[in-house]
């Protein structure tokens, strides 16, 4: 009898057991939450892993972080250039077209139809023109938006810090510049939040804008892109300037850069160029004198 009883008290303590263990999270409810686009305050992470700390930049920056249909959306890539067609103001005819048709995603190809200017300079590596160019744009109070690369925020501290102090916008140009449209958008938006995650924690400053390494772009990066709270900033205007051994003619440049103005044109520029050093001032000089100022993309 007492060996009876003994059985069934042990039975009884067995499926309570297993009904404890049955009240257990369910693996698609885990899943579920913790999704990539909700965003988590406070994370922090070292320079070599950027899976740590994803959806702080969307929170940083107060834009949307509600995760679009990016499976709807066309992934092909597009390999961004102005063209040469133009209407009567001088205005390249893709970016206003392809501002009409992508500005929702928050992707700028032209500025509004005023009389200004945007220099931006893409920031790859220093070739030491940057503190020539930061001079000439400190002697016209004229701002710029520099475009940086995370291998030139681990080198060009000193230089950075003066953008900064000098009332510049930095940019996200990527951590490993990478042709965004051919990786996932996980991928793309751990590599934003690790350059934006970066600067902030070096240099106390939250950037805003980022530009697609190489021009490179897809209908579904531009939304993951704004999902993590960035604009994305393309060009109006742009020449072969970054070949560095191979710099073309000061004259023939500034003539180029002088007969290319036209109103919102947002100027992409390299700054391992001594052609564009040199020629800095004489443009904005001309651009001033017909009329144009010069701001700062914000």
């Amino acid at each position: 009898m007492k060996k009876t009883l003994t059985l069934v008290l042990a039975l009884a303590m067995c499926c309570m057991c297993f009904v404890g263990c049955g009240t257990d999270t369910k693996p698609e409810d885990k899943e579920n939450s913790s999704s990539l686009m909700t965003p988590s305050r406070g994370n922090e992470h070292s320079d070599t892993d950027p899976s740590t700390s994803q959806g702080t930049a969307a929170a940083a920056n107060s834009q949307t972080t509600a995760k679009q249909d990016y499976d709807s959306l066309n992934g092909d890539k597009i390999g961004w250039g102005q063209g040469y067609e133009k209407d009567t103001d001088g205005i390249p005819t893709s970016c206003t077209q392809m501002q009409a048709k992508l500005g929702k995603y928050g992707a700028m190809f032209i500025g509004a139809k005023e009389k200004t200017i945007y220099l931006t300079f893409d920031q790859g590596y220093e070739n030491g023109f940057t503190a020539t160019i930061l001079d000439t744009l400190k002697e016209k109070k004229v701002p710029a938006t520099f475009f940086l690369t995370y291998d030139y925020c681990k080198t060009e501290e000193v230089l950075i810090r003066r953008m900064i102090a000098e009332g510049h916008t930095l940019g996200n140009h990527s951590q490993k510049h990478k042709s965004f449209p051919t990786i996932s958008v996980s991928e793309a938006q751990q590599d934003i939040d690790f350059m934006h995650q970066h600067v902030k924690n070096v240099y106390g400053y939250d950037m805003k804008v980022f530009r697609f390494p190489m021009g490179e772009y897809s209908e579904r990066m531009l939304a993951a892109v704004q999902d993590y709270g960035y604009k994305s900033i393309f060009w109006s205007f742009a020449y072969k300037d970054w070949v560095t051994d191979a710099q073309p003619d000061k004259a023939e440049s500034l003539q180029k850069l002088q007969e290319n103005l036209h109103p919102g044109a947002i100027y992409l520029l390299h700054s391992v160029s001594s052609t564009n050093a040199a020629i800095l001032g004489d443009f904005i000089d001309y651009a001033l004198a017909q009329g144009y100022t010069f701001a700062a993309i914000a």
